[in-house]
């Protein structure tokens, strides 16, 4: 079975392999029993389409570099997911990103001459193949309804892909992103601050200073709602904090009294 082209495989992405009926005519996929593919990952990208249920549970903010994409944090530091119960599994009542509920599947290319895109899953994951109880993905050679909604799936996810990078090119016209800093003070170490960097978020000054034909613009489009789900989950950083100070996950700070820079 060949692999498709991989230069640089995403997050979570060991391998991929192509779909088709020919060699996984009776293959069927079972639910992952844990989370532990997530379990070290401390930010998720993230959709446009998804900021208002994302920023009821996490900080959105975006990547530095000059090419930022929104992510959702799950922790603040490397390595540190505070979403993950002690028995493995991602806490209930929590938003899914997208990104996560798409695994271990993917839209592809096999050649990269080409634009057109394959359905492709993750062989390493252990959840998809001959010997599995569960969903079949083909009936005959045809595709099963759960293959077909998956795939349905990871279309609108590539389509949301497309507005999101819409999205930030526009941020970027309007030049209104600046470098993020938040500093957190415990109650036990008041003269410590924990200083993250290493992100970047919406620079509310320069938002404000828009012409109103553009605030305009960007509440009939839709941006502005966007922009606003982004700011008012940054309220969340100290809420995690706190999740993942419980957890005994919030590392000493150091000489300079700053945590390690964790959203690049």
């Amino acid at each position: 079975m060949a692999s498709a082209p991989q230069p640089q495989l995403p997050l979570f992405y060991k391998d991929l392999l192509p779909l088709n009926s020919n060699e996984h005519g009776d293959w069927k996929v079972s639910p992952f029993d844990n989370a532990d593919f997530l379990a070290e990952t401390h930010a998720i990208p993230l959709t446009v389409d998804e900021f208002v249920d994302a920023q009821r549970d996490y900080p959105i903010v975006f990547t530095a570099g000059d090419n930022p994409l929104p992510i959702a944090l799950m922790g603040l530091n490397e390595g540190v997911n505070t979403y993950i119960g002690d028995d493995g599994k991602l806490v209930a009542d929590v938003y899914v990103p997208a990104y996560v509920r798409r695994y271990p599947f993917i839209l592809a290319k096999l050649q990269q001459d080409s634009d057109d895109m394959s359905l492709c899953f993750d062989p390493t994951t252990g959840v998809v193949g001959a010997n599995k109880e569960g969903q079949a993905l083909f009936d005959g050679g045809d595709p099963t309804e759960y293959t077909t909604n998956v795939l349905e799936f990871c279309k609108n996810f590539e389509e949301a892909g497309q507005r999101t990078k819409a999205f930030l090119e526009e941020l970027k016209k309007l030049d209104i992103l600046m470098d993020g800093e938040i500093a957190i003070t415990r109650s036990d170490a008041p003269d410590t601050p924990f200083v993250y960097r290493g992100f970047r978020m919406v620079d509310e000054k320069k938002l404000r200073e828009l012409p109103t034909e553009t605030v305009e613009t960007l509440n009939k489009n839709g941006m502005g709602m966007l922009i606003h789900a982004h700011m008012f989950s940054l309220n969340l950083m100290r809420k995690l904090f706190e999740r993942q100070s419980a957890q005994g996950k919030v590392p000493a700070p150091n000489a300079n009294g700053a945590a390690v820079p964790t959203a690049s």
